[in-house]
């Protein structure tokens, strides 16, 4: 009888883990960093206002670099800046998060700040330009989400920056 009941507890405990297991679903969402299809036209081209197309159109400008525990922008942040708000002027509508970057020195606050520092920079800077202040928000990931791994100059140069990122 002891037996019996024991089974009984077993199966029945298996079948209460069984039901609360996670169903996949259906479509799952595109990786990140690919465009999605609305992301591109038949012919394989961007979709005009799509990040994308901001990307494409950029060539490498949508990010500018800033050097150690600095936050100015320079004449080379400046021009691209400046196609950043060209091509923002042919899409009024659409909206942009500037992200603010910090290499893996300093305390996680420092950085945080220092990221913030960036990407207020890079907004007021567009702002200066003509892009309404009210299209532009602006997040620091500090030294959170880099781009380079590694500890040495060449990765922290290339984590210590602000990405511009458009918004549908």
């Amino acid at each position: 009888m002891n037996k019996r009941l024991t089974m009984t507890l077993l199966l029945a405990a298996g079948l209460t883990v069984s039901a609360c297991a996670k169903k996949a679903p259906q479509v799952l969402p595109p990786d990140p960093g690919t465009p999605s299809q609305t992301e591109t036209a038949p012919s394989g081209a961007p979709t005009p206002g799509s990040q994308a197309d901001f990307v494409a159109q950029m060539m490498g400008q949508d990010t500018i670099y800033f050097d150690t525990d600095k936050f100015n922008i320079d004449s080379t942040d400046q021009a691209a800046l400046a196609a950043q708000a060209q091509w923002l002027m042919k899409y009024p509508a659409k909206r942009l998060t500037v992200e603010g970057h910090a290499d893996e020195r300093g305390t996680r606050e420092y950085n945080l700040a220092l990221g913030e520092r960036r990407a207020n920079a890079a907004k007021n800077y567009l702002v200066s330009l003509g892009v309404d202040a009210g299209r532009i928000t602006t997040v620091s990931y500090g030294k959170e989400r880099p781009i380079a791994l590694g500890s040495d100059e060449e990765s922290w140069a290339r984590n210590r920056r602000a990405v511009t990122v458009t918004v549908d």
